[in-house]
């Protein structure tokens, strides 16, 4: 027998809470940990989210609280501070005043047209989510249940989205200009560039590309990035000649990626890099970063392409 059940604090009620509109909804399987799934329905900013809290006795038992209150919550969590999550939205609802239940028993919730400014994120060492949380208010412990939605958030960036130009070299040995079509990308897109060999006078063995995502989470003196290859492949292999050009065609749709998230709530920023390496015979590396912008569209998730704000990304 559990230490809480000696003490009499065993939970007496099983909650739950459904959303109204779940099933019409769109769902979305996110990775929250290493071996686990869990799949969350897709919410838009300004809008309702409602449904029903189900309390449930068990073996017939009456329960004793100090009052039942329905919460919607935005918290960032920052896992270097876990137990101390931010919570940047609270609205709460109180749907029992203090009093006994005798019987299974369900409150409607609602909280109408919410703003959702941010969208979910689950990082390697930070989490933004949203979630509905339940607490039953009682006099030695308050059982609490929460339940996650997923919510998707629309920035998208201004009509200036200029190519990329950049150029790599070593003076008397290596010179190379690369050249990517645009700087902003929606998740979906294709990445199409050229690569033109200028001057050769080293032996490249293999030439790679990767996206790299690049994780920045708190504030100085305490801040943390992390970095990680979301895909990397070869773009040539053996070693090319003066006046040589290498096409690249690489298409977003199939890899998990998040937008570009700068300074959120001022605890986290997430970027993109295209990462172009070169290798030599002697495996001597030469590599050129460029930053790229990363959004959502609607269209891709299925949603009226229509009034889609327009801000700075």
């Amino acid at each position: 027998m559990s230490m809480a059940s000696l003490l009499g604090l065993s939970t007496p009620v099983d909650v739950d809470i459904t959303f109204a509109d779940a099933d019409q909804r769109k769902h979305v399987d996110i990775k929250v940990d290493k071996d686990r799934t869990e799949t969350y329905p897709v919410y838009l900013d300004g809008e309702t989210v409602s449904g029903k809290v189900n309390i449930r006795l068990r073996n017939g038992k009456r329960l004793e609280h100090n009052g039942i209150k329905v919460e919607f919550v935005g918290s960032i969590e920052l896992f270097y501070d876990r137990g101390r999550p931010h919570e940047f939205l609270t609205l709460s609802q109180e749907v029992a005043a203090p009093g006994e239940l005798r019987q299974n028993t369900s409150f409607d919730f609602e909280f109408k047209r919410v703003e959702k400014q941010y969208e979910c994120y689950n990082g390697i060492n930070v989490r933004l989510r949203y979630f509905v949380r339940v607490t039953v208010s009682r006099r030695l412990a308050d059982l609490v249940h929460e339940k996650d939605i997923w919510v998707y958030s629309y920035r998208m960036p201004t009509d200036v989205n200029n190519s990329i130009k950049m150029e790599v070299g070593i003076e008397d040995c290596l010179h190379i200009e690369f050249e990517y079509n645009k700087s902003k990308y929606h998740l979906k897109d294709v990445i199409v560039g050229k690569i033109y060999f200028l001057l050769v006078r080293i032996k490249i063995k293999t030439m790679e590309l990767a996206i790299i995502r690049r994780e920045t989470t708190g504030a100085a003196p305490n801040l943390y990035n992390e970095s990680e290859t979301v895909t990397k492949f070869e773009i040539m292999d053996g070693a090319p000649v003066r006046g040589e050009t290498i096409p690249i065609r690489l298409f977003l749709g199939g890899f998990d990626l998040a937008p570009t998230f700068r300074d959120v709530n001022k605890k986290y920023s997430t970027r993109y890099y295209l990462n172009l390496v070169l290798i030599d015979e002697e495996n001597r590396r030469y590599f050129k970063q460029q930053e790229i912008t990363l959004f959502r569209r609607k269209i891709d998730d299925g949603y009226p392409p229509d009034d889609e704000p327009v801000v700075n990304a």
